[in-house]
């Protein structure tokens, strides 16, 4: 089967929730990185065949962002695109998918990403299509119905959200409050050496902002890295459930960004011009509880390991997202995992924030980069996923 090589990862700075990108719409955001692994990878773009975008967060403001991020960006009429969504695996679930396109000859080319703006994310009601015959009628945010709403409560019975999931790994694994803000200095630190190093260079395109006074700026640095963050500060944050050990410190921040590259048929970089990164290896998704789903990367590794033959041993750089301080430290609990140097080298959804849909082909391209500064190697991509999944990738350097 051909391999599917993937070119010109590029992803936008992350935008705090409410920061500088929250008047910028998702399908902007999704163009910007269309546009610009177009630019980077000098390609005619009447020979992508499609687009994959995924994102979680989806309304009809742009349907179908695949398709409409394409038509925003000025690619031709004839490139066609869709949607993808896997929740906080959706960006990496969009590469992906791309690959077995170009692996099974479907496409050559398919330019692949993802995008979420949470600051735009609506508010929304089920019930006022047909009215009601009295009282009021209730606005649902939809971030917090998509995480209450994760799974079948008939089934599971209630959950009230990954907050609750997260505190069920913290005690299943015996993860403490301490060790949770520990770790969460300790992304902000890697976040903020990357940084400042200018490790995110490469990776990161402009958004142009305009002001109401007609000014206009780039941003293009993350706006989540706190490098004042400390146990001491982290100590003071009261725990969201009582007695608990999350607390909007030691958690994921809600984000805007968006990610894209291209996914190539291997036999086809030549006659295209393309020089490739890396290449999309294998990959795997896993189910879990969902009271637990913090510990879906524990199912979504085991499962590409069994089919692989693959062991940590084999990766130079383990990302894993971080959706909470304590479900990271619970899943390389019951990995065994030791060696944390090769963790999150560069900080993750603590430090630089989980935009969900945008989270996955974010990893992908930092990684990507990465591996490319040192050489060459392998990482290993994960994530835990709301309703109970795991999913897990992995990624070589070209």
């Amino acid at each position: 089967m051909k391999r599917a090589a993937l070119v010109a990862p590029v992803r936008t700075a992350v935008g705090r929730f409410g920061g500088a990108l929250r008047d910028v719409p998702a399908e902007s955001l999704a163009a910007t990185v269309v546009k610009e692994t177009v630019r980077r990878s000098g390609i005619d773009p009447s020979r992508i065949d499609d687009v994959a975008m995924g994102q979680s967060y989806a309304n009809s403001e742009a349907p179908c962002i695949g398709r409409w991020a394409a038509l925003e960006a000025g690619l031709p009429i004839s490139v066609a695109g869709f949607q993808t969504d896997r929740r906080c695996g959706t960006g990496l679930q969009a590469i992906v998918t791309a690959a077995m396109m170009v692996q099974t000859g479907a496409a050559d080319v398919v330019l692949a990403g993802g995008v979420e703006s949470m600051s735009g994310i609506e508010h929304y009601t089920t019930g006022a299509r047909w009215g009601t015959k009295s009282g009021g009628l209730q606005l649902f945010d939809r971030l917090d119905r998509g995480r209450e709403r994760s799974q079948p409560e008939w089934r599971f019975g209630r959950i009230s959200g990954m907050i609750e999931t997260a505190e069920n790994v913290a005690t299943r694994c015996g993860i403490t409050r301490e060790e949770s803000d520990a770790f969460a200095v300790e992304s902000h630190r890697k976040a903020t050496l990357a940084r400042e190093s200018g490790r995110f260079d490469a990776e990161i395109v402009a958004v142009e902002l305009t002001d109401r006074k007609g000014n206009v700026t780039q941003f293009r640095a993350d706006e989540g890295i706190r490098p004042d963050t400390s146990l001491e500060t982290l100590a003071r944050l009261r725990a969201v459930a009582e007695g608990g050990v999350v607390t909007a410190g030691n958690a994921s921040q809600q984000n805007d960004a968006a990610a894209a590259m291209l996914v190539v048929a291997e036999d086809r970089l030549d006659e295209l011009g393309l020089e490739p990164i890396g290449f999309l290896d294998s990959w795997a998704a896993a189910g879990c509880e969902p009271a637990l789903m913090g510990l879906g990367p524990v199912a979504a590794v085991s499962k590409l390991f069994a089919r692989t033959g693959a062991g940590f041993a084999d990766f130079d750089l383990v990302e894993l997202n971080e959706a909470f301080a304590c479900q990271v430290l619970g899943v390389v609990k019951e990995w065994g995992f030791e060696d944390l140097d090769r963790l999150n080298v560069n900080g993750s959804g603590i430090s630089l924030g989980h935009p969900v849909g945008a989270t996955g082909a974010r990893m992908a391209t930092t990684a990507l980069h990465e591996l490319g500064r040192r050489g060459g190697g392998k990482a290993l991509l994960t994530m835990c996923i709301g309703g109970g999944q795991g999913m897990a990738a992995v990624v070589e350097s070209a």
